[in-house]
């Protein structure tokens, strides 16, 4: 994809870091603009749209998790990149919750975030009027109906549940953590049934502030709120005859779960400013990456809406219970990304896939493609090898070679602990590799030479 014309919003206080990468991505074809505090970006924000946004977590003025609820609001289906200097699982969960599409630790390689941008780009839907991008037409469309199926009995069985239901009209509700795979089972599921020739559209409904969800579900009149240039069709009418996902349903407001109660119950949906009802014939497909049930006993859930989109539940098993497929769904993502890239990388050394199955996989598949997408990138021979993946990774696989002696020191929970262990521990065997060349030990690391004695100072490890 062309990167003319496409505009791209960095904020961040390390103005070296801005004007770097500005200068980067200027080079790749993109329009760059810079803002250093979060105060002077939401002012940008109210003026301005762009392609893209990317933020630092820690800003002068807040931070970039604080800024994401701000930004949607603004500017919903725009895509937000966090980068942080810190590698924290806790608050990159949080940061996919709050919307972001992907959160990179420091130091950044600039090859690796440009292929992240050219992907998040290329599949940002800006208007539903043509919502081709989210949208199956037929069983046979194109390359990008093909799915991959595991070898694990879990995958086995998943694939059998989708051929029962497929061909019923029933509400399906699909529950599994972020980047397991949901969106990949309602299109499926869309696929095998009888509605393939009408329209798949998908919404992430954690991405909606309250008072525009109700307006992308169900359309609105011109004039129906301040900005309503026009009418406008809603998600709903867009999917009629076909079928309409609604990942991260439990985000919905309480009013917009009472609305849409009343829309699967009546089958008729009503645009905000009118009294018109609208027939409907759309098959509801959602899912939700939270413990449901917590969430209404707490009445941040309607019971009643559960009952109605549960008439099939679906659970997608996280990629750490299905080791057996990782193997599977690496070499699927690696051809994938060998077309794209026009690559012919064969496949992975026997050691990276050691890692990747003791690896926990936090993000799941959506984590896996991305980490095969970039090692395809960066890699030069005919396979790719450990040291192409990103430091935590290998760290990981440290911290589970540990003696089970030296794992008790730790607790189990704290991966925060462990992977500073882990990371500690890299350093002094890439120091003792490199005969203490610490600018040789730097390289092998995959960071910069500061950022090496930097962690030197952290770990108290003697530099001298």
């Amino acid at each position: 994809m062309s990167a003319q014309g496409k505009t791209i919003l960095v904020i961040d206080d390390d103005v070296d870091f801005a004007f770097l990468l500005k200068r980067y991505l200027t080079k790749n074809g993109y329009t760059v603009f810079t803002e250093f505090t979060a105060s002077k970006a939401i002012e940008n924000l109210k003026n301005n749209s762009y392609d893209l946004i990317i933020s630092d977590v820690r800003l002068p003025d807040g931070s970039g998790i604080q800024l994401l609820p701000q930004i949607k609001s603004l500017h919903y289906k725009t895509p937000v990149i966090l980068i942080t200097g810190y590698s924290d699982l806790k608050l990159a969960v949080k940061a996919m919750k709050l919307g972001a599409v992907d959160f990179i630790t420091k130091p950044i390689q600039h090859e690796e975030l440009l292929i992240k941008i050219k992907d998040y780009i290329s599949v940002e839907v800006t208007d539903l009027k043509d919502s081709s991008q989210k949208t199956v037409k037929s069983k046979n469309t194109s390359k990008h109906s093909k799915y991959v199926v595991g070898s694990s009995e879990a995958s086995k069985n998943l694939v059998h549940q989708i051929s029962l239901v497929a061909p019923t009209n029933f509400s399906v509700l699909i529950l599994g953590e972020s980047g397991a795979g949901k969106e990949y089972v309602a299109k499926h599921i869309h696929e095998k049934s009888e509605r393939n020739q009408g329209p798949f559209i998908a919404l992430d409904c954690g991405a909606l502030p309250g008072e525009i969800a109700g307006s992308e579900l169900f359309g609105h009149m011109k004039g129906a709120f301040t900005g309503a240039a026009k009418d406008k069709q809603g998600h709903f009418e867009q999917a009629n005859g076909g079928t309409i996902f609604l990942d991260e349903v439990g985000n919905l407001s309480y009013e917009n779960q009472i609305k849409l109660l009343r829309v699967i119950q009546e089958r008729k949906v009503k645009r905000l400013g009118s009294s018109k009802d609208i027939d409907i014939d759309v098959r509801i497909i959602a899912a939700t990456n939270e413990d449901v049930n917590l969430a209404i006993k707490e009445e941040r859930f309607r019971e009643d809406l559960y009952y109605r989109l549960n008439e099939f539940k679906v659970d997608v098993l996280p990629l750490r219970k299905r080791v057996e497929d990782i193997k599977d769904f690496a070499t699927f993502f690696l051809q994938k990304t060998n077309e794209e890239l026009d690559k012919e990388i064969r496949g992975f050394e026997p050691d990276v896939l050691e890692i990747f199955n003791k690896y926990e996989w936090p993000g799941n598949l959506r984590e896996l493609r991305n980490i095969v997408r970039r090692s395809v990138l960066l890699t030069r021979g005919e396979t790719v090898k450990k040291d192409i993946l990103p430091l935590e990774i290998q760290n990981y696989s440290l911290v589970s070679s540990l003696s089970s002696a030296t794992k008790d020191i730790y607790n189990p929970s704290n991966l925060k602990i462990a992977s500073a262990e882990a990371e500690k521990t890299a350093i002094l065997e890439a120091l003792k590799e490199c005969k203490y060349n610490k600018s040789k030990a730097a390289k092998l690391l995959n960071i910069d030479r500061k950022t090496l004695y930097n962690k030197l100072n952290n770990y108290n490890i003697d530099h001298t």
